[in-house]
């Protein structure tokens, strides 16, 4: 029998908001896989098991860079420990710069944005003397890079929390940033349904599955019209029904 630690509870906890011993218990019933951990606690308590999933355990800002003609962009994760450097003018600035270097110098992954040139340096060693400065560790933790097909509208939320990049062939400026807003609160995984990962799909479809049972089991509940479960679910990530 896998043995269950106190670090293996924790990291579950963070990662769905799930009660301790809810979490020690899907563990030991998923002999330690984390896993399989996270997807019994979201059969027992629904999506509420998943809410923390995404999040990231660090303060920080999304910035990002368009092109003068909306051609090209790009967005980057930058953190820090708190939400007040995250405020802070030099740590703007650096986020911004990155950003702008991540879309006109292209670089591969993380690494290689952090060895990009910047007032004669590199980008790890402005890094290093803003950690000096400021007195917190400062992390890069993404970026992305979009070539646009048509124009590139964006719009960031949440004092920079969350931001998003649409690249639209057609309509104008207004539609553009209704859609980049819309994104922003929905969150999508794809623009339409086809476009969710199968393995996504195949998931959720199994832990509705699951969920149906227990429910039918529990209180042999009378059934309800309209989308399966993961019909629904996918409807929910998609950008377009």
């Amino acid at each position: 029998m896998t043995a269950i630690t106190a670090s293996m509870v924790k990291e579950l906890r963070e990662k769905t908001d799930a009660p301790m011993m809810e979490c020690k218990k899907a563990l030991a019933e998923a002999a330690g896989d984390l896993a399989r951990a996270e997807e019994i606690l979201r059969v027992k308590l629904g999506n509420k098991a998943s809410k923390a999933a995404t999040r990231v355990a660090a303060e920080g800002v999304v910035a990002l860079w368009i092109a003068d003609d909306a051609k090209l962009g790009a967005l980057v994760e930058v953190n820090s420990e708190t939400d007040f450097v995250a405020r802070n003018d030099d740590f703007l600035a650096f986020a911004r710069t990155l950003a702008e270097r991540a879309g006109t110098q292209a670089p591969a992954d993380v690494d290689a944005l952090m060895q990009l040139s910047i007032d004669g340096g590199t980008a790890e060693q402005m890094r290093t003397a803003l950690v000096g400065r400021i007195g917190e560790n400062i992390t890069v933790r993404r970026f992305a890079r979009v070539q646009a097909k048509g124009r590139l509208a964006s719009y960031v939320h949440g004092g920079s929390k969350i931001g998003v990049l649409v690249d639209l062939v057609g309509g104008d400026d207004a539609l553009a940033r209704d859609l980049a807003m819309h994104i922003a609160a929905s969150k999508p995984k794809a623009l339409s349904r086809e476009g969710v990962p199968a393995a996504d799909v195949e998931r959720e479809r199994s832990i509705a599955q699951q969920k149906a049972d227990e429910e039918q089991a529990k209180a042999k509940a009378e059934g309800k019209s309209g989308k399966p479960p993961e019909r629904r679910w996918s409807t929910a990530r998609c950008r377009n029904t």
